[in-house]
């Protein structure tokens, strides 16, 4: 059954989940390279988390208004929401306080999931709230997932991929150096509410797949990766959007065979599975070849100990 999934044998609606996570993770991981090269890592974990509360507050004023509920666009906006609440509470603490960034969005991420965790358990004893399963949205699940639904988050996460080929640019030049930027006329600003657009994006559109805790994952970890790899900005995020899109792609794929496995963890192992290999076999920062490198050091080291040149033939 599993070979059936990863070659997209389980039917219609299983194939447009696993084709939708493969393009939440191309997007996730192609948006996550100019977090990781401005060091901004931290902030998606804050918008992650900052998602909770706007999604169960979306959940309850959907159903006061007589709605079912669940209809995700209303809980994408909900979260999108309290995200961009959170991101604003963190610009201002750090702003207008002497708290430095990291604090600000640990004090930001503690805080909004509290509450997040508050108002679930508070969902989950309304009488319209016992099976709302908002809970999926702590570690994403695909199982159930409907067709538009996985059309949505697909659609999503190539918007994102379009976006982050218009401003590959003018974010590179901000990540790697900001007075250089500033110096070109680049509004450092706006280049960097930009940045936490994409990355808020991606977080509202990964909820229902990966979940709010893990989607930080999908962001990071493929652009490591990816940097193991090459010394150059444009394929480090080619190489993370492949990254991502094949832990999404597989991740989701297994969770066809598992439904009662959370689809996000499944990803986050496959795009861990991902960074080992590029870890161990990476041409120039790899472990086997940093090894090779060092025992061919060695070697010339002794050879020139012994007298003798190691480029002469005997």
């Amino acid at each position: 059954m599993l070979w059936e999934a990863l070659g997209l044998g389980l039917g219609y609606n299983a194939t447009l989940v696993t084709l939708g996570a493969a393009m939440l993770g191309f997007a996730a991981g192609a948006t996550g390279v100019f977090l990781y090269l401005a060091r901004r890592a931290l902030v998606s974990d804050a918008i992650g988390h900052a998602t909770l509360p706007g999604v169960v507050l979306g959940f309850m004023v959907m159903v006061a208004l007589g709605g079912e509920g669940r209809f995700l666009p209303g809980l994408m906006l909900g979260a999108a929401v309290s995200a961009g609440l959170g991101l604003w509470v963190i610009s201002w603490l750090t702003a207008q306080t002497r708290l430095s960034e990291d604090a600000a969005i640990g004090a930001v991420l503690s805080v909004f999931y509290g509450l997040g965790v508050v108002l679930l358990t508070l969902v989950q004893v309304m009488q319209a709230g016992r099976q709302a399963g908002l809970e999926t949205f702590l570690l994403g699940a695909t199982a159930g997932m409907l067709r538009a639904e996985a059309l949505m988050i697909a659609g999503g996460g190539a918007l994102v991929l379009a976006l982050v080929f218009v401003l590959r640019r003018p974010m590179t030049i901000v990540a790697f150096d900001p007075v250089y930027a500033a110096g070109q006329g680049i509004g450092l600003r706006a280049v960097d509410l930009a940045m936490m657009g994409l990355a808020l994006g991606i977080t509202v559109i990964g909820l229902k797949v990966v979940g709010a805790v893990l989607i930080v994952a999908l962001l990071i970890i493929p652009p490591v990766a990816a940097r193991l790899w090459t010394e150059r900005a444009d394929r480090v995020v080619l190489l993370a959007g492949l990254f991502g899109g094949v832990a999404g792609y597989l991740g989701a794929a297994v969770s066809a065979t598992a439904p009662d496995l959370p689809t996000g963890p499944l990803i986050v192992l496959a795009g861990f599975a991902l960074f080992v290999l590029s870890l161990l076999m990476a041409p120039a920062r790899g472990v086997l070849a940093a090894g090779l490198r060092h025992r061919r050091f060695q070697r010339r080291g002794c050879w020139r100990w012994r007298g003798i040149s190691p480029f002469t033939s005997r």
